[in-house]
């Protein structure tokens, strides 16, 4: 898929099952009314910082009341899809990579899901030049593989060489496309590391530790881009290529030790992974075992139930289903075991901007845009946050903004929508709404067709089999109007979401720029704003950005921050939220006395 899939959030679980993120975090009740909407350990989203050369010191802060040993066992529906580094995109894959590979930069997260930026196997976030073309990283002393061996620059530099590797299809490529200059044609560039070639702009120094990149555009956020597990090094002399992807050499603090393909993995301890090198992670089990093919409700019963091995067990990406939702947050014994957390990214709704378009109908849309009533079918209060912007709230900058009154009126206001299409002689204007055909949209269909009726539109229902959706709302010439969607971010600065879906030369068929917005002043602010250097400005300059887009063009009727509940086994302790990838932050977990 073309679509962001740092957080799996468009890629597969919403794409391809509609409903399947969504009903995680329903409360299984339409109406909503009386749920709670927060577990025992609450995360609402938290602004990412920049860390110092003192933040990125290992060892990591210790978890409360942890100690080292035993087994935490992991459930799932599905195995790991790829363990190779470079091959690691979706951010189910990311949950266990967090354990197994280390790269120059990571999040540091504390207890509430504050993050910061800091070295993970570099000493600090990076140099920058004035242009921000050129960064140099300098990695720490002490590092090495699982079989003891050095971890070098030249291990960095080949991690991101072998992204050329023609097996390499399904990672991120940020960083080739910011080395070559040559956008989507950055493999062009370069054959590849198996032939003995290096890319001229990569500069290591052995001796100084120091891995120099030397950029074909300017890019501030670029020691961000290097927190992507795309990005991990791999040592040259250990690299089985295609084999790489069944038995990875670790770099964090465990390693495989058994894998059986869709039943079952075993981690140990990487014993020549050193704490003081590292201030990102704990280490407190001995191990993980992990079990896939166990289905999301069957895990959440067994979770519940806490008998045997699954009193020490987490589920590892899947949220509590609809079905039990309301069983968990409802039980005070229960409640006690859970956490939770928004999803890093935002569900909206495209206005199809070539077929839509004059600026007050879109604005009457927005206006008419039924968001309570759709909640309540996702599972009310407890489904998530009612979204008012593009950003979402983990994006560097993000400021509450709600231009259209949506947080006073999310009901929807039928009087304004009226009024505007009345101004701009519109009325009873048809409205081809598209969604992907599912159970969850098949409902909120109903409330988005009385509410359009009830605002004087003319609604024309439009569902498409889920697995084509993205296939057909992504093509220039299509028949429809209003179009379901969402986008999550690769890391957490603007530009990853508004320029995918702002920038005019993101349009085009199996583009992400699907409402077809190509106004100039938003093209030269993405392209100004990309540029600045100090995040916590670009953040200003991008939120104001966002702001004026939603006042002066309303491409997207902003819907929801999706919230997702986890419950664990009542011997697991140090479970939270992962707020990068909204899943189990296995590192911090222990297994309780």
């Amino acid at each position: 898929m073309s679509f962001s899939r740092r957080n799996f959030l468009i890629a597969t679980s919403v794409a391809a099952a509609g409903s399947t993120v969504l009903s995680a975090c329903s409360s299984g009740d339409a109406g909503g009314g009386g749920t709670p909407s927060a577990g025992a350990t609450e995360y609402t989203g938290a602004q990412v910082t920049i860390g110092t050369q003192a933040d990125s010191t290992g060892p990591a802060p210790e978890v409360p009341g942890a100690k080292k040993g035993g087994t935490i066992y992991g459930l799932a529906p599905d195995d790991f899809s790829h363990l190779d580094p470079q091959r690691i995109y979706y951010a189910y894959n990311s949950t266990v990579a967090n354990v197994l590979h280390r790269c120059l930069t990571g999040y540091k997260i504390d207890a509430n899901g504050r993050q910061k930026l800091v070295g993970d196997l570099a000493t600090d976030t990076g140099t920058s030049s004035a242009d921000n073309k050129t960064w140099t990283f300098t990695l720490k002393e002490g590092l090495k593989w699982e079989d003891g061996s050095e971890l070098t620059v030249e291990d960095v530099r080949h991690g991101i060489e072998r992204s050329w590797a023609t097996f390499v299809t399904e990672g991120a490529d940020y960083v080739q496309r910011a080395l070559t200059g040559k956008a989507g044609k950055w493999r062009d560039a370069y054959e590849g590391p198996y032939k003995g070639k290096h890319l001229d702009s990569i500069v290591t120094d052995k001796a100084k530790r120091t891995i120099t990149f030397k950029l074909a555009e300017s890019k501030p956020d670029f020691n961000f881009t290097l927190a992507m597990h795309s990005y991990a090094p791999v040592p040259a002399k250990l690299d089985t290529k295609e084999k790489y992807d069944k038995k990875p050499v670790a770099s964090g603090p465990y390693m495989v030790k058994a894998h059986t393909t869709d039943k079952s993995m075993v981690l140990t301890r990487n014993k020549h992974w050193d704490p003081k090198t590292d201030p990102i992670r704990n280490a407190y089990p001995d191990g993980f075992e992990f079990r896939f093919g166990v289905e999301i409700l069957d895990s959440t019963d067994r979770l519940i139930a806490s008998q045997g091995n699954d009193a020490y067990a987490v589920s590892i990406y899947k949220g509590v289903p609809a079905e039990r939702i309301q069983k968990v947050l409802t039980d005070p014994e229960l409640k006690k075991r859970t956490f939770n957390g928004l999803i890093g990214g935002t569900y909206f709704y495209w206005i199809n901007t070539k077929r839509v378009t004059d600026l007050k109908v879109r604005q009457a849309l927005i206006h008419a845009w039924p968001l309570q009533q759709i909640r309540q079918i996702y599972g009310g209060p407890s489904a998530g946050d009612i979204a008012t912007t593009t950003l979402s709230p983990d994006i560097i900058g993000y400021e509450k903004s709600d231009v259209y009154g949506k947080l006073k009126k999310p009901q929807g206001d039928p009087e304004a929508a009226k009024k505007l299409l009345k101004e701009a002689g519109k009325e009873g204007q048809k409205i081809v709404y598209a969604f992907p055909n599912d159970p969850t949209y098949n409902k909120t269909k109903v409330v988005i067709e009385n509410a359009l009726k009830a605002a004087g539109f003319s609604p024309v229902i439009k569902p498409i089999d889920s697995t084509s959706y993205y296939d057909q709302v992504q093509q220039v010439d299509n028949s429809y109007d209003v179009m379901w969607g969402g986008w999550s971010p690769d890391w957490p600065t603007a530009y990853t979401m508004l320029q995918p879906l702002y920038d005019g030369d993101a349009i085009g068929d199996g583009k992400n720029n699907v409402s077809q917005t190509n106004v100039d002043w938003i093209n030269e602010g993405i392209k100004k704003n990309a540029v600045i250097s100090d995040q916590n400005e670009a953040g200003k300059a991008w939120m104001a950005l966002d702001k004026r887009i939603m006042e002066e063009v309303a491409p997207v009727i902003p819907e929801t921050f999706t919230r997702r509940f986890y419950v664990y086994g009542n011997k697991v302790g140090g479970a939270q939220f992962d707020p990068n990838f909204s899943a189990t932050l296995l590192y911090k977990t222990f297994v309780k006395a």
